[in-house]
């Protein structure tokens, strides 16, 4: 089963882009439309989460192999 996390977000209009931005990931973001600024910090969230979890594995891949020795 897939679990879902809910993260706050924050979207504002800086001239003529809509800048998003999670402050609990120390995320940012922007877009044309407000659309736009909501798909790009979804992916960017997406991202973060992804290279996250690829470092906390690599980690534990290293220090199984360093107990190991």
């Amino acid at each position: 089963m897939e679990s879902k996390k809910v993260f706050l977000v924050s979207i504002i209009q800086e001239g003529k882009f809509f800048v998003a931005r999670c402050p609990e990931l120390g995320v940012t973001s922007q877009g044309e439309s407000l659309v736009e600024a909501q798909k790009n910090l979804k992916e960017a969230i997406e991202l973060y989460i992804e290279s996250f979890c690829i470092e906390n594995l690599q980690k534990e891949r290293y220090l199984r192999s360093y107990i190991k020795q």
